[in-house]
């Protein structure tokens, strides 16, 4: 099943099994019955749990620190240093968030490093939905 929410007039799509949610689902065996009422009561509990996890602006410089360590030996000093001031920067609350991501990703991809080029928190959201810049 999938659900719609509009976010700046553009819907956002978010898919949901039908079988967490109490519905019926087609190939469950009986093809009648819905999960246990305490497998969709603790699928709830968790997901509303990692909802309360705020993203502090400190916990993205540990994220940003942690995915610069992948190519930190394979980096001239530099780029390295260039990075580093984009993390640092973004700590001060100089630049958003963006501004670290954009070379992680680039040197995720140059570098070939797939764990992080696979990282939802470097596409956070849908084009679509991207910050806009200009004026």
């Amino acid at each position: 099943m999938t659900h719609y929410r509009e976010l700046r007039g553009t819907p956002i799509r978010i898919g949901i099994s039908a079988c967490l949610l109490g519905q019926k689902v087609r190939f469950d065996g009986a093809h009648k019955e819905v999960p246990r009422q305490e497998l969709r009561e603790t699928y709830e509990a968790e997901f509303m749990r990692a909802l309360k996890v705020i993203a502090t602006r400190g916990r993205h410089v540990n994220v940003l620190q942690h995915m610069a360590g992948y190519f930190k030996r394979q980096l001239d000093d530099e780029s390295r240093n260039e990075l580093q001031g984009c993390i640092e920067d973004f700590q001060k609350s100089i630049v958003p968030l963006i501004v670290p991501l954009i070379p992680i990703k680039r040197y995720a991809r140059k570098l070939n490093v797939p764990y992080l080029a696979g990282q939802a928190c470097l596409n956070p959201h849908p084009k679509e939905l991207a910050p806009r810049n200009h004026v």
